[in-house]
């Protein structure tokens, strides 16, 4: 029929009242940030309110927002070890979004990883971590997401091959890896490290990136939790000492909460997905859940598996020699000369876990791409790193590479040219 019914009509005038109502609710929001009690679900918040912010914890916009004209419409590529997918769009869309979705198939999602229809999410939508969350919470994620502007927007399915293009497979995925689980407080622990347990295991899905994954994709877990992993390309660091790397081990927890809030402390600032991570989510965070965020992932135990022996590599290597001259000429100016950086401008690579990281693929998509750093509300001009892969060959980029590993009392392995032209292809 050419003509809405009534009761669509009523529907959608619904929605655009609502949606006002959100918009002037979200100014409360960005006032009552710093609140310690709206974190914990408290009635300072109102549904939607708690919503959005829940949303902005999970990170929700980073992969649901393809065109930033659609905001949550989805459609985003997530490029994956087995092919590509599309994300959903979330908007109350009734054709091609959730607006036939009730409460309880959002939950359903949210927790068994199972559509409106009965078939299995793929597990690039994070359900094996959200299933922690409280049903109040999915609630209020689910009528922050029906307030939203409905948008049309058709969501191809994933280019994977066969048998992996058959949702029905996922059945046996998730016999293997995934446990419907609740979320129970220790008790022998404090409220902020329940709290930064319940965000970074739950919501905040932290281990999907910073930890390697199985044959099948799937999160390790147990001693290769959170011991570093690739997200989108780029080496997502270790965040607790051990075969990874040093992770945060000489990170203060002011140190980790500028980080999450500001994307800079006094070490290095925030580019990649890293950047996006705190652009959309962890800058919003009010002020007692960073600060369980940093008590939780500065507690992680150290690895089972001791660090890679690794000696640095001999100053008269001509490695060595030819990316002390490189680093001289291209890099000393930010970097400082004994690699100590400047306090919040530019990183200091001297003791850096990322630079001495165990896989060099972030040090070298750093050379080969230049970085740009997040604008936040402290630092809102943001740095930026310039690219080098017109500037220096598959060699010098490895030299350079090789020398910050090794110099400044660092040591990791010699990067190779043949490493940094199969990095530099995959571009």
């Amino acid at each position: 029929m050419r003509y809405l019914s009534l009761a669509q009509s009523l529907t959608r005038s619904s929605r655009r009242i609502r949606i006002a109502g959100l918009v002037a609710l979200s100014a409360c929001l960005f006032a009552a940030a710093t609140h310690p009690a709206l974190a914990q679900g408290t009635n300072d918040w109102s549904e939607l309110q708690r919503g959005l912010y829940l949303s902005r914890v999970g990170d929700c916009a980073a992969c649901h927002t393809a065109d930033p004209e659609k905001p949550m419409a989805g459609k985003y590529a997530l490029d994956t070890p087995f092919g590509t997918i599309w994300t959903a769009n979330l908007t109350p869309d009734e054709e091609t979004g959730l607006g036939e979705w009730s409460a309880d198939d959002f939950w359903r999602a949210m927790n068994e990883g199972i559509r409106r229809d009965g078939a299995h999410l793929y597990p690039a939508f994070p359900y094996t971590h959200f299933t922690l969350i409280s049903r109040a919470d999915s609630d209020a994620i689910y009528a922050y997401l029906q307030s939203l502007e409905p948008i049309s927007q058709d969501v191809m399915e994933p280019d994977f091959p066969f048998p992996l293009n058959i949702r029905f497979v996922l059945n046996g995925w998730n016999l293997i890896n995934f446990e419907d689980r609740s979320f129970t407080p220790d008790p022998e622990r404090s409220a902020a490290w329940n709290r930064g347990y319940y965000i970074a295991e739950g919501l905040g899905h932290c281990s999907m990136c910073h930890s390697p994954k199985n044959f099948t994709g799937a999160v390790k877990d147990g001693d290769a939790a959170y011991s570093g992993g690739m997200a989108e390309g780029w080496l997502a660091p270790a965040l607790r000492p051990g075969s990874g790397g040093p992770g945060l081990s000489d990170w203060s927890k002011d140190d980790l909460m500028a980080f999450l809030r500001h994307g800079r402390n006094s070490r290095t600032a925030a580019f990649g997905p890293m950047a996006e991570v705190i652009d959309k989510s962890t800058r919003h965070l009010t002020d007692s859940d960073l600060d369980a965020l940093a008590t939780y992932i500065l507690d992680l135990p150290e690895s089972g598996e001791a660090p890679a022996d690794s000696e640095a590599i001999d100053t008269d290597d001509p490695a060595m020699q030819t990316g002390a001259l490189v680093y001289a000429t291209q890099c000393s100016a930010c970097h400082g000369p004994d690699g100590e950086g400047i306090p919040g401008q530019f990183a200091r690579l001297k003791g850096s876990s990322l630079t001495q990281s165990s896989d060099p693929t972030t040090v070298v998509r750093l050379v080969l791409e230049g970085v740009r750093s997040v604008p936040t509300e402290k630092y809102p001009t943001p740095h930026a790193m310039p690219a080098f892969d017109w500037k220096l060959n598959d060699a010098e980029v490895a030299a350079v590479a090789t020398y910050v590993r090794n110099a400044f009392g660092n040591s990791a392995p010699a990067v190779t040219a043949d490493a940094v032209a199969e990095i530099r292809e995959a571009q």
